[in-house]
């Protein structure tokens, strides 16, 4: 028997039973659809992430203060006052790797401009972060170096502190605001960035030099932390233990003493998120894959009764010069088609999906065409795999018997 007739055989028998050809192709349409859907959520989630890492820096190295501890009483991570100006020069002169570096001393402070005010976060830095971060400007220009070395009181907005003491897209470009009473002169405004990969607004800050920050505002000699940029992709990770290396001799830490301070690329601070939606992509799979065993359990339900239903049809074809493997075909192929039309269905519904979560509920998706490919495949393989044992056993039924058969 010809394909094309086997096939033609196939849709006139699924369409005998309309209702009952539907609801046993709805788990193979809810399984797929689940499957993609949540494969898509947690690909979207990825690639969030990986964005977020982008718009971080390029090839970024974090080095923060460590654990203050006085008394046995841990203060906690960026407490300690061992780093400094001179640690930060020292890497900048003893690691070839280096590409751009900044010193940088955070506080929060109330910033002031006429009769509106707002509390941000102050980043005191060096004229490199710009560079560090990939993060250009919106109006005017950033600090220079002679800026750093006088401790001029100069600041640069985020595109957040600008919109809630100037409005929405002002130009506050020289004037004037106060952090902690002090004037401090308005040098431009950075483009938005959004939101971190550890979920901080970034636009939600100023800048102002380190030195500023240092003699100004806090008066202390110490700094929080070093921002570093590797010269390449690959030698983040050298950078970051050369960078290790350095600072243990300058502060004299032999072994087994703990370091005073902690090297993090931002790759590392974002394993952790990444692996936790991958596990969790991986259960949300599994556990719509799930659907995809019932649709085929309910498959091979339906085609039991088909064969039951049709066992005098199948005892006359037999009869007539039909062979056992044609019979097989006959209902192989009906389960397969069962399956492939309920997976089809399925992809568009994930596809559906997928659009209404982004548009509705603002969720990042990317749909896969791996998870597509892997779902479909999938769904040809229950059809198989589940419509075997009705074909074998319509295939093995004694053309005598079928034909007596009630």
């Amino acid at each position: 028997m010809s394909v094309l007739m086997t096939l033609r055989i196939a849709f006139k028998a699924l369409g005998r039973n309309k209702m009952r050809t539907a609801l046993t192709m709805l788990g193979m349409i809810i399984g797929v659809s689940a499957v993609i859907t949540m494969v898509a959520l947690g690909s979207g989630a990825q690639s969030s992430i990986e964005q977020q890492i982008q718009s971080a820096g390029t090839n970024l190295i974090i080095v923060t203060a460590g654990n203050w501890n006085v008394g046995g009483v841990r203060q906690g991570q960026g407490f300690a006052t061992s780093l400094t100006e001179a640690d930060a020069q020292a890497l900048r002169d003893q690691v070839p790797g280096i590409q751009y570096l900044a010193a940088g001393v955070n506080t929060r402070a109330q910033l002031v401009a006429g009769n509106q005010n707002w509390a941000t976060r102050v980043q005191g830095t060096d004229i490199d972060l710009p560079l560090i971060r990939a993060w250009p400007m919106a109006v005017g220009s950033f600090f220079t170096a002679q800026d750093v070395t006088t401790a001029t009181k100069v600041v640069v907005l985020g595109s957040v502190a600008r919109d809630m003491l100037f409005g929405p897209n002002a130009d506050p470009t020289g004037q004037i605001v106060r952090l902690r009473d002090q004037p401090f002169k308005v040098l431009g405004v950075m483009a938005s960035k959004g939101q971190s990969s550890m979920g901080d607004d970034q636009d939600d800050t100023v800048f102002v030099p380190y030195s500023t920050v240092q003699k100004k505002l806090l008066g202390q000699t110490n700094i929080n932390n070093i921002t570093v940029s590797a010269a390449s992709a690959g030698q983040t990770a050298a950078v970051a233990g050369q960078i290790g290396a350095v600072l243990r001799v300058r502060h004299r830490i032999v072994p087994p003493d703990p370091d005073d301070f902690m090297v993090r690329t931002i790759e590392e601070m974002a394993s952790v998120r990444r692996e936790a939606t991958q596990t969790m992509t991986a259960l949300l799979a599994g556990i719509a894959g799930v659907s995809l065993l019932v649709g085929g359990i309910g498959i091979m339900n339906i085609m039991l009764v088909s064969v039951t239903e049709r066992t005098r049809e199948i005892g006359v074809r037999m009869a007539i010069g039909a062979r056992g493997r044609d019979v097989l075909m006959q209902f192989l192929v009906e389960a397969v088609v069962l399956s492939l039309f309920g997976g089809l269905i399925g992809i568009g519904l994930g596809f559906a999906f997928s659009g209404g979560l982004t548009l509705w509920l603002r969720w990042p998706t990317a749909v896969s065409p791996n998870a597509v490919a892997l779902a479909f495949g999938f769904a040809a393989a229950t059809g198989v795999f589940f419509g075997f044992y009705p074909a074998r056993k319509a295939a093995s039924l004694d053309p005598i018997e079928a034909l007596r058969y009630e």
